[in-house]
């Protein structure tokens, strides 16, 4: 719980109430690696004010986040909707593990709803009090931090936005294989999925060039991470916002289920070859120990086989039974040296967690596929998606709304739909205004059956960015189509140019 606050500060003139580091952003690049000490001497120093009213600001105080519910009949017992999505996966580890054959390296993946009692839900879809959260828990052998695939992303090329760049205020760009091999990144499965995470958002249609990965400090680290970094991207109105972290948080999640619910949580890792060592066996004298422990002797005997030689040490050997210490002598134990046999060792998984703000995302594609030009002294608004997001692929457009277009319009609209290409088909309207409505909704292609295509078989092709169009035959359409939706064709070869002026 104590991980999901925020620090308040009030208004001492007017009582508005206000998250104390988004008042200094225009002064600390990164306000939240701040303690509340520490922001509240940058307000102070640097005079800010109630941005209301202008008057002084309180001490800053911490604010829960999480949604407080009352559970069950009459609303007895308190219970708190979940902040994140990630914790079922880990009560779920044991099932996961059998699953996976008790072998690690395996993941899970959860994609819900989370619930922040957010201040400020403003800015759009960034600050919601309810939000979709996509979280991969991938649980790893501690001791072998490689990646068997790290060779297919490790010349990748990414903007570093690490701990000492930040102190220079400038990111570096450098391959993910050379930011592991100088630990910029702490590990290669940890770059992996930094570069993984990457290409999605690639993908999806985030800017390359608005989009930087910038490391935890070490003052904002969260304290069980042995490394973390966010997917940063820049937005138009808002800055640097962060859509994805991807945390090494180390064993600390499974070590504190283990000491809630008293239950091991750890996994036998098989060694390649068994290892053959000498072990002291402590064996207890049980027909000296009936008459003297009586009841107890098979316990008090149980107790001292389970002791290491560490743990037996002067004339007297005290063990544990049921909260009471109990005093053997040394006289009624023996010793002997046994060779056995290791196969292999338990270990309490490492879990790397890539963590995505849906929402956080489908805007930042938004903000940075939305464009403006002007075709003919009119504006034209286009989403420049790519077609793999697009929600309509291709837009079947009759040049008119007659019988003799309409009949091999909708005939061209079924083929396409059998071909799971998502289709729309749209008679309302000019054809100009219907290409812009295509171009605001981001329909990569438009397919125009007009009398050509009774005459000679052909339709017209447009693209929605360059508004250049082709010539395809009917045959040749879906074939066409699939290879410029897929990016195996080109525009400009798929086709006979046709040299008229963009709409």
């Amino acid at each position: 719980m104590s991980g999901f606050s925020d620090p308040l500060t009030t208004c001492k003139a007017c009582n508005e109430i206000y998250r104390a580091d988004h008042l200094i952003k225009h002064i600390v690049e990164v306000p939240d690696a701040l303690s509340n000490q520490e922001i509240y001497k940058v307000i102070c120093d640097n005079e800010v004010t109630c941005p209301e009213c202008g008057g002084a600001l309180s001490e800053i105080y911490e604010f829960n986040l999480m949604f407080k519910t009352n559970i069950g009949p009459g609303g007895k017992l308190q219970g708190y909707l979940r902040p994140e999505t990630a914790q079922g996966m880990f009560i779920n580890f044991q099932r996961l593990l059998r699953y996976f054959r008790d072998h690690l390296p395996f993941g899970a993946v959860q994609i819900g709803k989370s619930f922040r009692n957010e201040i400020s839900p403003r800015q759009g879809v960034i600050r919601l009090r309810e939000f979709t959260q996509a979280e991969a828990e991938i649980f790893i052998d501690p001791r072998n931090k490689t990646h068997p695939k790290f060779g297919e992303i490790k010349d990748l090329v990414l903007k570093l936005y690490s701990q000492a760049a930040q102190e220079r205020g400038e990111p570096d760009t450098m391959t993910v294989g050379e930011a592991v091999e100088r630990g910029v990144i702490a590990h290669q499965i940890l770059g992996y999925y930094v570069a993984r995470t990457y290409q999605f958002l690639m993908a999806v249609g985030v800017s390359s060039g608005s989009m930087r990965f910038r490391q935890h400090k070490s003052d904002e680290m969260a304290h069980y991470a042995a490394d973390c970094w966010d997917a940063e991207v820049l937005l138009d109105r808002l800055g640097w916002i962060e859509i994805v972290g991807i945390a090494d948080r180390t064993d600390y999640d499974l070590k504190a289920h283990m000491a809630q619910s008293k239950v091991s949580l750890k996994v036998m890792v098989p060694y390649d070859k068994p290892i053959k060592r000498q072990k002291l066996v402590v064996k207890p004298d049980f027909k000296a120990l009936g008459p003297k422990f009586k009841a107890k002797s098979k316990a008090v005997g149980d107790a001292l086989k389970a002791l290491t030689p560490e743990d037996i040490r002067g004339d007297m050997i005290k063990v544990q039974l049921d909260g009471e210490q109990i005093e053997v002598d040394k006289s009624l134990v023996s010793f002997e040296t046994a060779e056995e046999e290791i196969r292999g060792e338990e270990v309490v998984p490492h879990v790397i967690e890539p963590s995505f703000g849906i929402d956080r995302i489908i805007y930042t594609v938004l903000d940075h596929s939305f464009y403006e030009d002007a075709v003919d002294g009119e504006a034209r608004s286009v989403l420049k998606f790519l077609p793999g997001v697009a929600p309509i692929e291709v837009a079947i457009l009759p040049l008119m709304d007659r019988s003799e277009l309409v009949a091999p319009a909708r005939k061209i609209l079924e083929d396409l739909r059998s071909r799971g290409i998502r289709t729309d088909y749209d008679t309302s309207g000019s054809i100009g205004r219907r290409y812009r409505r295509n171009d605001e909704v981001g329909t990569p292609y438009d397919v125009t059956v007009d009398y050509e295509t009774l005459e000679k078989g052909t339709v017209t092709v447009r693209d929605r960015d360059s508004m250049r169009q082709i010539k395809v035959r009917v045959e040749d359409m879906v074939c066409t189509l699939e290879g410029l939706l897929s990016g195996a064709k080109k525009f400009e070869k798929a086709g006979v140019m046709v040299e008229i002026h963009p709409t």
